[in-house]
């Protein structure tokens, strides 16, 4: 098993899983990120039976959601800028773990998935009125990434996806 912390969650990936926490690695933090004017990348990559999941994590559990950009339009953007830079890790990228997970995640017969991780307040309040209804996001984000993964999941500590490879805890 692989254990990763992103804020107040911990992320448990299943053992067989190359899994790397992208938005940390050294090739996307030194080359990549400032790219083209800057590009974003999602939180996890991680491949695992035969599947590569691109995973976006998002916890509104203790402050609310200050970016002006539209979630799902986020996501999308950082999907894409992931894909891209996957594809320059796969060939560029000096740590050869980073290199393998990119060379794994873009092989031509493994399908991509994507998951937005999203933590929510337990209770509604003005406070918190821009946070997404979960079905409403997973039925957007799918339109914006069918490109990619027409069944993209919206998943929190307790409702998973089919295929996932991962559990999450809260602190």
């Amino acid at each position: 098993m692989t254990v990763f912390r992103e804020g107040e969650l911990t992320f448990t990936f299943d053992m067989g899983c190359e899994v790397g926490k992208y938005d940390t690695w050294s090739f996307y933090r030194q080359s990549f990120q400032s790219a083209a004017g800057g590009s974003k990348g999602v939180d996890f990559v991680c491949v695992c039976d035969g599947v590569a999941w691109l995973i976006e994590v998002k916890n509104y559990r203790l402050y609310p959601r200050e970016n002006p950009i539209d979630l799902c339009d986020e996501v999308a953007v950082k999907v894409r800028d992931t894909l891209a830079g996957l594809a320059a890790a796969a060939t560029n990228a000096e740590d050869a773990n980073e290199r393998q997970i990119a060379r794994l995640a873009l092989k031509p017969d493994r399908p991509w998935r994507v998951a937005l991780h999203l933590e929510q307040p337990g209770k509604r309040t003005k406070l918190w009125a821009t946070v997404p209804d979960p079905s409403k996001a997973q039925q957007k984000l799918r339109q914006k990434l069918r490109f990619v993964d027409p069944d993209a999941s919206v998943v929190d500590t307790s409702r998973s996806c089919a295929g996932m490879n991962w559990k999450s805890q809260r602190k």
